[in-house]
């Protein structure tokens, strides 16, 4: 099924670690699963990058985390929030900036070697109009830090899990068998410890979410129990 042909709701998709690129990613990927796994006293495990595609009667919407950020025309790309890689002086340098995407009509690289393809996370329109409504609360964290101190860095999978765990959309979600998104417990931490403090926490700041978005989680909230 192509993108074009997806069904109204807020569809997952877990793509292979450097999938379509030039190897590099991949390799590097598979070295650091290899130490990560002898560390923790386990197997190996696939490693995937997680992106969402939100459908809408009239349009349809790309949600993706990229590194680096390519250059400076971010509207083009539906680019909502900027942050820091590794420290938050180095993100003068847009090669040590990320950025989250909120793409209308965007594309999503790869998505057509998801195993499975998309997974369908909720059919419901609302509910996905607010996941599109909370990525203007993406907190900023630095990429590549445990600044929340949940025992998992901040990356590309972290702003995916966090926007599902606030919409609380993430119960029965979970990588394909024998996989992984390093990341993803990060996002759940984050989202369910401090779900509205500071979108700005790599620059030091204290700026809570929105009154409307928290009024639209909350009600979310109430409806699913």
């Amino acid at each position: 099924m192509s993108s074009s042909e997806l069904p109204v709701g807020v569809h997952l998709y877990w793509i292979p670690l450097g999938a379509g690129g030039s190897g590099f990613v991949r390799l590097n990927g598979r070295l650091y699963e290899w130490f990560k796994a002898g560390w923790d006293r386990r197997q190996p495990l696939d490693l995937y990058h997680t992106a969402l595609q939100v459908q809408l009667p009239d349009h349809r919407f790309v949600i993706e985390t990229m590194w680096p950020s390519p250059d400076q025309d971010t509207s083009s790309r539906g680019v909502v929030v900027e942050g820091p890689v590794g420290a938050s002086v180095f993100s003068r340098w847009r090669v040590f900036r990320y950025e989250v995407r909120r793409w209308r009509e965007g594309i999503l690289p790869d998505a057509d070697q998801a195993p499975g393809g998309p997974v369908l996370v909720t059919a419901r329109e609302d509910l996905a109009r607010l996941v599109l409504a909370l990525v203007e609360e993406v907190p900023v964290l630095i990429w590549g830090r445990d600044q929340s101190r949940v025992g998992e860095m901040w990356n590309s999978n972290s702003v995916i899990s966090w926007l599902l765990t606030r919409a609380h959309l993430l119960d029965g979600v979970k990588p394909p068998r024998g996989g992984r998104a390093p990341g993803w417990d990060a996002g759940k931490e984050v989202a369910r410890q401090r779900p509205a403090q500071d979108r700005r926490e790599g620059a030091g700041l204290d700026v809570g979410v929105s009154e409307l978005g928290q009024r639209l989680v909350d009600h979310v909230g109430d409806q699913s129990h």
